[in-house]
């Protein structure tokens, strides 16, 4: 676990430090969650699309065909897979054997050596972003709402939380003086209490990933809402949330390095993409009925005697009413950015 000498290490001389940098200690410190081996997956703290099983690695390597021809399917076409995990995406879309196989180089990048251990041949692990121009896709499926944010609370006016050691050793928050001046993003009055995530290195990111994309596009996938506003007028555990094993965990300050912290991206403080879907929306745009469709006639057709195959193509039923759910899944939004 992240003890105070680890959170005031953070900061030249210790004492408060942002919640932005609290998060980033929590997270992917020495002893942060991440680092010390948590991660999505069934026997892990949280499940993503890709964990719900092989039809969205199947789909999405749909996009990236389609991507690939809108290029005119260039000899070499990079996919850079972020926060890729144990590689879980990468596996599945590898395995759907994409039209631009023979000209994919796929690297998935993952800050965890841990995680980074369990990526499948085939594809290159990096501890970070290339950071020479490609032709290709950058594809960030969850990966936003993990960066560290800065927390701003309403308190008779916009303030910024902090984090500091009690003398019990626990974590308690303090807040700024008001901002001045007051960011962008936040509106003048808000009920008293009001939270609102600043989101400032998912927007440096997206323009990162931007620049290193010289043709091609930038994917990113993630719960998120379209406006701080929307965030700002729900109450803050609902977007501002914790995992660990499969479940909710507890406050973001408490088992600090022993849960996940994360929260709904605000978009508006992104840069305006090219298009934005739900992502229902963009699985339905890019083939997943039509995969649904050809699994049940293979199932149908070898129901008789089933095979591992069969067994396969039948569950994209199942795995497609989990990605489609407008209540979950399917609710995420999908911007894309085309260069």
């Amino acid at each position: 676990m992240v003890d105070d000498v680890a959170l005031s290490q953070s900061t030249p001389r210790g004492g408060p430090v942002p919640f932005e940098r609290f998060m980033e200690t929590a997270l992917y410190g020495p002893d942060g969650f991440y680092t010390s081996g948590g991660m999505a997956g069934r026997r892990g703290d949280f499940l993503t699309s890709p964990e719900v099983g092989p039809l969205f690695g199947a789909v999405v390597a749909r996009y990236l065909d389609a991507e690939w021809r809108r290029l005119g399917e260039p000899a070499r076409f990079t996919v850079v897979d972020a926060g890729a995990g144990p590689g879980t995406l990468a596996r599945t879309v590898l395995a759907a054997a994409p039209a631009c196989a023979a000209a994919l180089r796929y690297i998935a990048v993952e800050v965890s050596d841990a995680q980074r251990a369990k990526h499948p041949e085939g594809v290159e692990s990096m501890s970070a972003m290339p950071n020479e121009p490609f032709v290709g896709v950058v594809v960030a499926n969850e990966l936003l709402d993990n960066l560290p944010f800065r927390l701003a609370v309403f308190d008779n006016g916009w303030r910024e939380a902090f984090v500091v050691s009690a003398p019990d050793g626990s974590f308690v928050e303090q807040l700024s003086a008001r901002f001045d001046p007051l960011p962008a993003a936040l509106p003048n009055n808000a009920t008293h209490g009001s939270r609102a995530p600043l989101v400032e290195r998912a927007a440096k990111w997206v323009e990162e990933a931007r620049e290193v994309v010289s043709a091609g596009s930038v994917l990113v996938l993630d719960y998120g809402a379209a406006s701080t506003i929307e965030l700002i007028d729900r109450p803050w555990r609902e977007w501002l949330r914790t995992f660990r094993g499969n479940a909710r965990g507890g406050h973001y300050l408490s088992d600090v390095g022993g849960q996940d912290i994360t929260t709904d991206v605000p978009f508006d403080q992104l840069r305006e993409p090219d298009a934005v879907r739900t992502q229902a929306q963009f699985l339905q745009l890019h083939g997943i009925d039509q995969l649904v469709d050809e699994g049940r006639r293979f199932w149908s057709e070898h129901a008789s005697s089933p095979g591992l195959q069969a067994m396969k193509m039948r569950s994209r039923v199942s795995e497609a009413e989990a990605l489609l759910e407008p209540a979950g899944l399917g609710g995420f939004l999908v911007a894309e950015w085309r260069a």
